[in-house]
């Protein structure tokens, strides 16, 4: 039996292939505009699931990124204190080598190099208690504001639990140094090592066996200064890395996410010239007449 092909069922289909042609030149337009091959997942889910791997990799390189920046804050503020501490302690060292020579010295002399040397290391315990965005750098894990008690010199930090950055996914910095190590403590810091040569010298004591503490001193302090250097030059490597895995992401991204803009272009142009051309077609052959009206 042959179906009756009425007006309705013309009317139908043509708007069915109106409607199909304005969708297909709407989708065109939007990869167009948005420079993007999917809006939605289920456009393609394939492609989507991609997109949102390499999203989610996007983001960890991102982390990682972030993680490098604050773990380059520490260890460049750590080092900066460090070579600061280490030419206060050169000064403080020749200081009390000019002490060492008290025979020669007047009363004012040795009154003059023992108020340098407080201050030293009053700038010392300063270098000591340095802080980055709030925490001090040589007090590990501890929040106590500050890593060394201006009295008594007791290190008031937690210098056996690091402060460590995650880097990349298998590695992880420790971007702190312990200030125990690095300044000593109590009466074995070096701040109370320079207020005991400044009170020797004014009560007229020998100070010469005073500059092996120093030079004991020196050698920790540069000992944490290259530790400090191999730390940086690690997240510097690590940075270098993370940024070349980024570029990779982009371009995996652009991929699999961005269109061909001039491909785009041309379908877009050749579906609008199909769906004017049936418009036209469309508004021609559905001219109503009586005998339409009579079927």
């Amino acid at each position: 039996m042959i179906g009756r092909i009425t007006s309705s069922t013309v009317n139908q289909q043509a708007l069915r292939t109106l409607q199909a042609g304005l969708a297909d030149r709407a989708r065109l337009q939007d990869q167009a505009t948005s420079q993007r091959a999917i809006r939605t997942s289920s456009d393609d889910p394939a492609v989507a699931a991609a997109i949102l791997g390499v999203h989610g990799e996007q983001a960890r390189v991102s982390q990682y990124a972030r993680n490098i920046t604050d773990g380059l804050a520490w260890v460049t503020t750590a080092d900066t204190a460090l070579g600061a501490s280490i030419d206060l302690l050169n000064r403080a060292r020749d200081l009390t080598a000019q002490g060492a020579n008290s025979g020669a010295l007047s009363a004012s002399a040795r009154e003059s190099i023992a108020a340098e040397l407080d201050s030293l290391s009053t700038e010392l315990l300063s270098q000591a208690n340095t802080t980055v965005l709030g925490r001090t750098v040589f007090a590990g894990t501890g929040d106590s504001g500050s890593a060394f008690d201006p009295t008594t010199f007791a290190f008031s930090g937690a210098g056996g639990a690091g402060v460590e950055r995650r880097v990349s996914d298998g590695e992880k910095v420790r971007v702190d140094l312990d200030g125990a190590q690095v300044f000593g403590q109590g009466a074995d810091s070096v701040f109370a090592a320079l207020r005991g040569i400044a009170a020797d010298l004014r009560a007229g004591a020998e100070v010469g066996p005073r500059l092996a503490t120093i030079d004991a001193h020196l050698e920790d302090l540069t000992t944490a200064r290259g530790v400090a250097g191999a730390r940086q030059a690690q997240i510097e490597r690590a940075s270098a890395a993370n940024t070349g895995l980024g570029v990779d992401l982009e371009a995996r991204r652009a991929e699999v996410e961005n269109v061909d803009t001039l491909e785009v272009y041309i379908a877009l142009q050749s579906a609008e010239l199909v769906y004017q051309s049936a418009l036209q077609v469309t508004a021609k052959s559905l001219q109503t007449n009586l005998l339409e009206f009579l079927r």
